[in-house]
């Protein structure tokens, strides 16, 4: 299963394999299935690339950034204040809250911007949040999921003291493998649809009719 890389936006495949694949293509019935070998129309491609650059733009620069518990502490810090206590309504309760810590200030405004939640979902987590700080927990290493507080799956590097480093680190906010995957999607069709004839050849299905 020879390559051959001469002219790789031609055919990575050698002479021999495409008449072989030609011969193939035009001596099988496929069971009544023919195909031609149109190009890939170039506002296809335009079109996928624009989609690509697009969910970028859309979501940086956090894609895939994980809510942690470190950020919703202010949050529960509030909930028990005679302030919030004085308000009915829940979703007017939450709206104070959000807006008293930005307005005092928080180093997790941008994230606290991107996981908003409601007041089931901060009583949910509150008393989860209470204990991991009773503990000494670092929090940053909590990641929210539903309604639990999980350590984080990170795999990081070693502390001092040997423990591992749980938070998500500061290069990785989902870009490394969601590039990953495209690089390796986009050349695996690539080297398909080069390893068949160029889309130059014309099938004959005269002869299956």
């Amino acid at each position: 299963m020879a390559w051959r890389f001469d002219n790789p936006l031609y055919s990575l495949s050698t002479d021999d394999q495409n008449r072989d694949a030609i011969k193939t293509w035009e001596g099988e019935s496929l069971g009544g299935i023919t195909e031609n070998n149109n190009r890939l129309p170039p506002p296809v491609v335009g079109l996928l690339i624009l989609t690509i650059i697009t969910a970028f733009l859309i979501t940086a620069p956090l894609w895939g950034q994980r809510p942690t518990a470190a950020i919703y502490e202010e949050y529960v810090k509030l909930m028990d204040t005679p302030e919030v206590q004085a308000i009915a309504d829940d979703k007017a309760k939450m709206e104070y809250i959000v807006n008293k810590v930005r307005t005092e200030g928080s180093k997790w405004t941008a994230l606290q911007e991107r996981h908003p939640l409601e007041m089931d979902d901060l009583r949910m987590i509150k008393a989860q949040i209470i204990e991991l700080q009773r503990k000494g927990a670092r929090m940053e290493e909590y990641t929210v999921v539903g309604n639990k507080l999980v350590l984080a799956n990170f795999e990081g590097a070693k502390r001092e003291d040997g423990s591992t480093i749980r938070s998500q680190p500061w290069w990785d906010k989902g870009y490394a493998i969601d590039i990953f995957f495209i690089v390796v999607f986009c050349v695996s069709v690539i080297i398909a649809v080069k390893r068949l004839p160029n889309y130059s050849y014309v099938p004959d299905h005269s002869k299956h009719h």
